[in-house]
């Protein structure tokens, strides 16, 4: 596992503050410890600096992974989140969408959130913002981009689509073996 350059760094962290905003700096520094970013084969991962102190011990070509895998960089240099990364983001999400339950399954088949899906969204949301998309019982279903502003959404078609999709707690079935 190695450190990212400054380049990757800044990369990851751009990406990031897309969707959490300044609470970036909430995942570094943790009440439970120190966290770190760390890169393995065009991986990113999220691991504690007291785990990855341990992880020292094993000889590389020996270690698969570390932490969480937040997401891979593309052949191009671009970062891209994983849904692995979900459960981290989730928290300190600044904008949100809720899905109502008859648009959670295309959701998760992939598909974009139309205007008769949309249940609730985040008051000033930006267009083209990063948001985290819910259901309406605030589970963490994945994340996407708002495709229209909390204020476009109010008065567009309901088959306008409102949100972008990126990843969805679904592509655990239909990528399993890309994840890793």
């Amino acid at each position: 596992m190695k450190r990212l350059s400054d380049e990757r760094t800044k990369l990851v962290f751009e990406k990031l503050s897309k969707f959490i905003g300044s609470n970036v700096k909430l995942l570094i520094d943790r009440p439970d410890g120190t966290y770190c970013f760390r890169e393995k084969k065009d991986r990113v991962y999220y691991v504690s600096e007291k785990i990855l102190h341990l992880s020292s011990n094993v000889p590389p070509d020996h270690l698969v992974s570390v932490g969480t895998c937040f997401g891979k960089f593309t052949k191009s240099g671009k970062f891209m989140l994983h849904i692995t990364a979900l459960d981290y983001l989730a928290p300190y999400a600044q904008y949100k969408i809720w899905v109502k339950p008859s648009a959670e399954q295309q959701f998760l088949y992939g598909h974009h959130i139309m205007k008769s899906g949309l249940g609730r969204i985040t008051e000033n949301t930006p267009k083209y913002q990063g948001v985290v998309v819910l259901s309406m019982s605030d589970l963490p279903l994945g994340f996407g981009t708002a495709a229209k502003s909390t204020s476009e959404c109010k008065h567009s078609d309901p088959m306008s689509v409102v949100c972008f999709h990126h990843a969805d707690i679904g592509e655990y079935i239909r990528s399993e073996s890309s994840l890793l």
